[in-house]
């Protein structure tokens, strides 16, 4: 999980919480696989937790769906109005709150700094995989910041590492020349594949994650995902004290971060302008 397990743990431990003495952690993964979810939310939801802990949305969905009782947190999520986990992000109203990863919000933004980089760009592929609930969202996102500055846009979806290899042939046949991974949590865990493929094919990538680019991947800008974990254990804390989680607002992110592997631009041949490594939070070298 990158490190963002043991970063709600250790932010546990720091709130006064210790596994084996104090807190148990029943820990359930679908590795990607969606249709997994609900029976491992039915199975937290059978063992009485006292919290459920949900990421990415797909299973903040599925834990919505097995309990309309037992408090919910996410740590991260790109619309939580939008996809029906909140009623506000004031007041979320329900069993659930969380964190917002802002993913919605800077999707235009990785267009911009990609055609940036790589201002050759005439036709950009969006790769992203139906099985997210804001994938639709994200791809209107960068579509209209394609109108915006005449790149051409095509979409192709993955599920599976096979899907991936597909996907990226497929760009490649219909001549994009630049690829944007939308963010979503199994394309994530498949960062260096996708990365490999990117290189192999000399094609400019950039998506949310900064997994991404410390991968071999061109270009990340998002929240780092591991700050979301530690702030999720404040809330699970207020919660196991008594707070109501509908009335817990839910925070969005105030940093976000732009990291640029400047080993793959070599690989690309791009020269990066240096108006845009003065941007960046991180420089990979």
């Amino acid at each position: 999980m990158d490190g963002r397990i043991d970063a709600f743990l250790q932010s546990m431990r720091e709130l006064g919480y210790f596994e084996g003495k104090n807190l148990i952690v029943e820990a359930r993964y679908a590795d990607g696989h969606y249709e997994r979810l609900p029976e491992l939310a039915a199975e937290l939801v059978r063992l009485k937790v006292d919290v459920i802990v949900a990421v990415p949305s797909p299973a903040i969905r599925a834990a919505q769906q097995a309990t309309k009782t037992i408090p919910i947190v996410f740590p991260s999520t790109g619309d939580p109005v939008g996809s029906g986990f909140a009623a506000s992000l004031a007041r979320p109203g329900s069993n659930l709150t969380g964190l917002s990863n802002a993913n919605l919000d800077v999707s235009a933004k990785t267009l911009e700094l990609l055609t940036t980089a790589a201002p050759k760009i005439s036709q950009v592929a969006i790769l992203g995989n139906p099985g997210s609930l804001n994938e639709s969202a994200m791809l209107k996102s960068i579509q209209a910041a394609a109108r915006n500055v005449g790149v051409a846009v095509m979409t192709v979806e993955a599920t599976t590492p096979g899907e991936i290899e597909i996907a990226f042939a497929a760009m490649v046949q219909q001549r994009a020349n630049a690829v944007v991974i939308a963010g979503d949590a199994f394309l994530t865990m498949q960062a260096s594949q996708i990365a490999g493929l990117a290189i192999k094919y000399r094609l400019p990538s950039i998506t949310q994650s900064p997994r991404y680019a410390a991968a071999g991947g061109l270009m990340s800008y998002g929240q780092n995902p591991t700050e979301g974990y530690r702030r999720a254990a404040a809330y699970v804390d207020k919660i196991l004290k008594g707070a109501d989680p509908g009335s817990l607002p839910i925070e969005q992110p105030t940093r976000l971060e732009f990291v640029i592997n400047m080993k793959t631009a070599d690989t690309l041949g791009l020269t990066i302008p240096a108006a845009l490594l003065l941007r960046a939070d991180a420089i990979i070298r």
